[in-house]
């Protein structure tokens, strides 16, 4: 696959209208995710992938060997924050096309950055647990997305993301952390309210969008190569950071919100507007 002729190419495509129809957007908010085809090019995902994976390897500090993890630490390899240590995955990070399928997801007229995340299932990988992402972050409502990027070609061996459709609506399971009890408690919940699963394969190019309570979780990865994905977490311009609930608030507010007090707008040097409708 050719790279790109001109440094621009990439940066075009990554700020391009991607239109979405009611169907979809409705979709999303009935089911609290969606998967799209063909949002990335092929090239788009070689030439910021190969920069992605770079610095998962330059940053990685995971050694342990695998058979000694726990069932975290054998879900993925997890690096945070790329865009603050690569000019390239930073253009990747910021693309508006991204930024407003979001926006147009949720209904709201603007998109800041919570956080990224490369997320590298290491062949031997083990299971994701159901969990949802929102546990974590101190913010004032419901309206974050996440946006999970295969960096190739996902099909089931490789661990896809699948999601429980509609679980944005279940309150129970609010309170847990993901871990092993996160996947037994969750999984009882779902399957007692008889909510569909959705574990589909990912054509390369196909990115899916999930809100902040959607449970979700991702299989073992069984192939000899890895699983690599990039995440972008976004929320709403004007979202508020919350008091602290439990530990794993205060460490996002440290880590993703530039410190700021409850209260305040979540808009520090670490949460630029990525877009404005």
């Amino acid at each position: 696959m050719a790279a790109f002729d001109e440094p621009t190419a990439g940066k075009m495509d990554l700020d391009a209208h991607y239109k979405l129809t009611d169907e979809q957007i409705n979709f999303y908010r009935r089911e609290g995710y969606i998967k799209l085809k063909n949002v990335l090019s092929p090239e788009v995902i070689e030439h910021y992938g190969n920069e992605i994976t770079r610095k998962v390897i330059e940053l990685n500090t995971m050694n342990i060997p695998m058979e000694q993890r726990n069932t975290y630490q054998k879900a993925f390899l997890q690096i945070m924050n790329l865009w603050t240590k690569s000019e390239i995955v930073k253009e990747f990070v910021m693309s508006k096309k991204l930024a407003r399928i979001a926006a147009e997801l949720m209904g709201v007229r603007g998109i800041r950055l919570y956080h990224d995340q490369a997320l590298y299932k290491e062949p031997a990988g083990g299971i994701t647990p159901w969990h949802a992402d929102q546990f974590y972050w101190p913010l004032s409502n419901e309206n974050t997305t996440t946006v999970w990027i295969p960096l190739q070609e996902t099909p089931m061996k490789m661990g896809p993301l699948g999601f429980a459709e509609q679980s944005h609506n279940l309150e129970f399971g609010r309170d847990l952390a993901i871990s092993d009890d996160s996947e037994r408690k969750i999984q009882e919940a779902l399957a007692a309210a008889n909510y569909p699963l959705n574990d589909t394969p990912f054509d390369l190019g196909e990115v899916s969008f999930h809100s902040g309570w959607t449970y979700h979780r991702a299989g073992p990865n069984t192939s000899d190569k890895p699983r690599k994905v990039m995440t972008i977490i976004y929320m709403q311009d004007g979202i508020r950071v919350i008091s602290p609930k439990h530990n794993a608030h205060i460490g996002d507010t440290r880590a993703w919100l530039g410190n700021l007090k409850p209260g305040s707008i979540a808009n520090s040097d670490l949460n630029p507007l990525l877009y404005h409708g």
